[in-house]
């Protein structure tokens, strides 16, 4: 027998080798045989404490998965489209409807500029046209989002370093991982990490009026995406701490609060309501809001108006 150019028993040998090789008789041969040896047995018991922590990690991640909410915001654009039905009536031979625009909560169909726009400032443009919008409790929903989005990551990412080292341990022959891999795993008794991280994507698209042409911008709120956006609120909101907006969180009852640590008397001049009873008295700045002071209880102080308008906006002295 020749078998590319090998003659005589050696050529025999190796092709009957080669044909034993694909059979898949054999290949079930090899794999019962190597499952029912007791070198296999040995390392499956072995690695059962190995085997039950990683599982146990899989049903941290499912938990994650489960509790976890990973919306934001949404554009208001074709919001309503689900309640018309669009038909091509084009009596063209050539229907250039080859892009169709996408209508959901985070699709934003807009004109070739802001979808050009949004992929050098992906950030801006996301707060702008998604409603995400500057101030604490979206900056902590953000955050919060941030921190499921981290701690999935981080949970699925140590899974898959666990079925590594099982993997390492058991040491299990190529052909078993490649032809008979969920077996090798059913019978070590390990939960695969099929579970993906659901990160929030969006997307900016644009779709020409006949739909000869179409571009967008995706955006995928992964950690360092969720980062750069938590900064970008913060010093959005920073930035508002301006006069009006401090002044804005000067509530009637954060004022009688202070009034009230300052048992209803003037810090200045030390006259009180216990011996004035109409006497008007005013909260007022310690480090007035036009130097960068904060609506907080340590800049805060009671006055009587007198004393107050005297102050207007000093400094302490």
């Amino acid at each position: 027998m020749i078998l590319n150019g090998v003659a005589g028993p050696f050529g025999f040998l190796l092709g009957l080798a080669l044909v034993l090789g694909g059979n898949p008789i054999i290949w079930n041969y090899r794999k019962n045989k190597y499952f029912g040896s007791e070198e296999f047995q040995a390392l499956r018991a072995d690695a059962t404490a190995v085997v039950k922590e990683h599982n146990e990690v899989i049903q941290y991640v499912e938990e994650i998965r489960a509790q976890g909410s990973f919306e934001l915001g949404a554009s208001a654009s074709g919001q309503h489209a689900h309640l018309a039905a669009f038909e091509n009536t084009s009596a063209w031979n050539n229907r250039r409807d080859r892009n169709v625009a996408e209508y959901a909560p985070h699709v934003h169909n807009a004109s070739l500029q802001v979808v050009r726009n949004a992929s050098v400032e992906p950030i801006k443009y996301l707060m702008k046209y998604f409603s995400i919008k500057p101030d604490q409790e979206t900056l902590a929903d953000v955050q919060r989002v941030a921190t499921d989005i981290s701690r999935l990551e981080e949970a699925i990412q140590n899974a898959h370093v666990r079925e590594q080292d099982i993997l390492s341990r058991m040491r299990p022959p190529a052909f078993i991982l490649k032809r008979y891999s969920k077996e090798f795993w059913s019978l070590i008794g390990v939960e695969l990490t099929p579970i993906t991280v659901p990160y929030p994507r969006y997307k900016f698209q644009y779709v020409s009026a006949g739909g000869n042409s179409g571009q967008q911008v995706n955006i995928t709120l992964d950690t360092p995406t969720l980062d750069a956006l938590s900064e970008a609120l913060a010093a959005k909101i920073r930035w508002a701490k301006s006069a009006a907006g401090q002044r804005a969180l000067m509530t009637a009852r954060l004022r009688n609060q202070i009034k009230t640590r300052d048992e209803h008397t003037c810090l200045h001049c030390g006259v009180s309501v216990a011996a004035e009873p109409h006497l008007l008295l005013e909260v007022d700045h310690i480090v007035p809001v036009s130097r960068g002071g904060l609506s907080t209880e340590e800049n805060l102080q009671t006055l009587c108006w007198r004393c107050n308008r005297s102050k207007g906006a000093k400094l302490p002295s």
